[in-house]
């Protein structure tokens, strides 16, 4: 009983560390099949995940998309909000202008010029500057039957005239207008002295008067007055008419003094 125990013994520790090695090597196995069936199932999981959002990232995007879409909305509005509030205030600036201001044509000629330029032509050729010129046209033409409407020229001299860039108080309309009138007076008295005086012969002082007459002709076509063929050779017959008296009055002076003096 005892050998053939120990032989029993034996032979299933022997079985025993035989079979181990199959054992092993299925456990081995099997779980090289499970890490590779794990393996394969974190790689669906990383495609499905990749190909597809789920519930709540497509929800965020929903709602990124919403918020995205009323912002755009709101700025829409605004945009819409400030252009309507742009056209009403320039409606508003427009209505603020009296009609006969809007309506005022004069000076268009010499739209887009600077003062300065407009200011060395005349001074070059006349005693004015372009300030007092211009305002002594605006004076004569917003007159009323009680006086000039100097307050309505100052407040919107830059819409009645294009090279003038700022407003004026009344007190400044009415010094450009007298400063005007006392350059003209004293002009006059000059030319009409060295008409009388006899330093002039009729030849020059017809040339004179054509060339001043020419300049004059050429302000009023600026400011807008568009003067026909026969009125200009009207107004130059009326001006020569005039020399031609005042050159026999003075000469008739002249011979008057010469013989009391003899």
């Amino acid at each position: 009983m005892t050998d053939e125990s120990d032989e029993f013994e034996t032979g299933a520790s022997d079985a025993e560390e035989t079979a181990r090695p199959d054992a092993d090597a299925r456990a081995e196995a099997d779980e090289a099949a499970a890490d590779a069936e794990m393996a394969d199932a974190s790689a669906e999981t990383a495609e499905t995940t990749g190909a597809e959002p789920t519930d709540s990232e497509a929800a965020d995007a929903a709602d990124e998309d919403a918020t995205g879409s009323e912002t755009d909305s709101v700025d829409s509005e605004a945009a819409t909000a400030g252009a309507d509030s742009d056209a009403e205030d320039a409606e508003a600036a427009e209505d603020a202008v009296p009609e006969d201001v809007q309506k005022y044509a004069r000076f268009k000629k010499v739209d887009g010029a600077q003062y300065d330029r407009v200011n060395d032509f005349l001074r070059q050729r006349t005693y004015v500057t372009a300030r007092e010129w211009a305002i002594a046209r605006l004076c004569a033409d917003f007159r009323t039957e009680t006086g000039v409407e100097m307050t309505k020229i100052g407040n919107n001299l830059p819409e009645l005239v294009p090279f003038m860039t700022d407003t004026y108080t009344p007190q400044a309309v009415n010094q450009a207008r007298s400063a005007f009138r006392d350059k003209v007076r004293k002009s006059g008295a000059t030319f009409l002295y060295g008409a009388m005086s006899g330093f002039f012969t009729a030849e020059e002082l017809d040339e004179m008067m054509y060339e001043v007459t020419e300049i004059a002709k050429f302000l009023l076509e600026v400011e807008g007055v568009d003067l026909s063929v026969e009125e200009e050779l009207e107004a130059e017959e009326r001006i020569s008419s005039v020399m031609r008296e005042v050159r026999e009055a003075s000469t008739e002076l002249r011979q008057e003094e010469l013989s009391d003096e003899e």
